[in-house]
């Protein structure tokens, strides 16, 4: 919780001094009882008190004179809100190691499965565009609002030989600056930008990676990646058995280099949970939100329940 504004907070001084000064009064009143030797004639003079329950009417009046105090300093939280825009590329890896069976049915259906997913829980205003990459990259879909086209692109998507990791974010970059081109010239303000990477190999062609990261940056684009499959991942290629592990270490260094995140994925239900955490990451940010009322609600509350009980108990306000 945070204080919008937090100089209001010193007026709880008051409230302290108050505090003290019913304290002090009560002291003064049980010396003075204390020096008074006729204890009979003491309760004819003095009327019976109602003891700790005249304290607790005080405590409640004071607390909610606090609460009250509080809800003027403008205590905010923050929550959860949807993005009202964003640009997000989704680059998906379309090399021939996506075949490789270690999560099922296999890497390239699991991860067609999850891509659509990630489509959904994504807030409907956000642009979303698709870059498919093997030995080159392609932009399959411009960013657009229209899930259907993206979703139709993802089941077409076709296997090809090599990996070009470095060339699939320049690929996203470029689909990124044409779209907010486009933006400019209607003279609208440009979003927010983020590459969403899934990979499942080494890069074995075009560009390298720290080329990649440089562009990135120099776009103040953050690289999101998913290391799709595990370690023990095979290849039948022409009857031969090809590892295919999964380059973690340059699908780590290129998220935490750019500002993105890094998640891993070993199975097609962790891929879809990686997928929706990370449309809840993009969707949605975080802002403060004002709860001074209910603390003003809770101030007249304790408040109210104090002038209550001492009417109750003394016949008195207070």
């Amino acid at each position: 919780m945070t204080f919008q504004s937090p100089w209001w907070l010193f007026a709880l001084v008051a409230v302290v001094a108050v505090v003290a000064l019913y304290v002090l009064l009560q002291l003064r009143r049980a010396r003075y009882a204390a020096r008074f030797t006729n204890v009979a004639l003491l309760g004819t003079l003095v009327p019976k008190r109602p003891g700790w329950r005249r304290h607790v009417a005080f405590g409640l009046v004071a607390s909610g004179l606090a609460v009250l105090v509080v809800s003027l300093a403008a205590p905010s939280t923050e929550v959860r809100v949807p993005r009202e825009r964003a640009t997000v590329i989704m680059a998906v890896d379309v090399s021939l190691s996506m075949r490789a069976t270690d999560i099922e049915p296999d890497r390239f259906q699991a991860m067609q499965v999850a891509a659509k997913e990630f489509v959904d829980v994504l807030p409907e205003r956000i642009n979303l565009g698709l870059v498919s990459f093997a030995g080159t990259a392609t932009t399959v879909v411009t960013p657009t609002t229209d899930r259907d086209q993206v979703r139709t692109a993802i089941d077409n998507l076709e296997l090809a030989e090599a990996t070009a990791i470095g060339d699939a974010v320049f690929t996203s970059l470029t689909a990124i600056t044409n779209f907010q081109a486009s933006l400019e010239e209607g003279g609208e303000e440009l979003p927010p930008a983020r590459i969403v990477l899934l990979s499942d190999g080494y890069s074995t062609v075009g560009r390298e990676a720290t080329q990649a990261v440089d562009a990135a940056n120099a776009a103040q684009v953050p690289v999101s990646t998913i290391a799709f499959g595990t370690d023990y991942g095979v290849l039948d290629l022409n009857g031969e058995t090809v590892p295919v592990p999964v380059d973690r270490a340059t699908l780590e260094e290129i998220a935490d280099d750019t500002g993105g995140s890094y998640s891993e994925a070993a199975s097609a239900a962790e891929l879809a949970e990686v997928y929706e955490d990370l449309g809840s990451q993009i969707g949605y940010t975080s802002e403060p939100q004002d709860i001074s009322p209910w603390f003003v609600r809770g101030g007249l509350l304790f408040a109210f329940l104090g002038v209550v009980a001492s009417l109750l108990w003394t016949n008195r306000l207070l």
